[in-house]
């Protein structure tokens, strides 16, 4: 697998997308977002890029903060690997879309693949949604 984030060979189908925006929470091309005047939110700066590493609070309210705002969209989510991050924070954003858990877990393993986190799972089962808007 070649990871999450965007990468050359992926330029072409990308710019049929009309993308607006970018949320990156590891390494993409700055150069591609520039040339099509994606805005890139690259959160992954802020914190450390080690896929290993747990995402943050912090992170996720942020992701979130610009997910809930149309003028984002389209926008692309991802990070290093495609997964963890990404479906981490994809979670939170399918509770504030009032889908159920099961529903949501489901998606998450779906992409994870049998690199599913425990620890990412409950993070989505114990997010407050009230912290997006409150």
């Amino acid at each position: 697998g070649g990871g999450g984030g965007v990468h050359s060979i992926n330029f072409f189908f990308l710019t049929f997308l009309s993308l607006l925006a970018t949320i990156d929470f590891g390494s993409t091309s700055l150069d591609f977002c520039t040339d099509q005047s994606i805005q890139l939110h690259h959160l992954g700066v802020l914190y450390s890029t080690n896929a290993w590493d747990p995402i943050t609070e912090e992170m996720v309210l942020q992701a979130l903060h610009l997910l809930v705002q149309p003028v984002t969209y389209p926008v692309l989510v991802m990070c290093n690997l495609g997964r963890h991050r990404t479906g981490t924070v994809i979670g939170c954003f399918r509770k504030l879309q009032r889908w159920n858990l099961s529903a949501i877990l489901d998606e998450y393993r779906r992409y994870a693949g049998p690199k599913v986190r425990v620890m990412n799972e409950q993070f989505i089962e114990l997010f407050d949604e009230e912290l997006v808007f409150g």
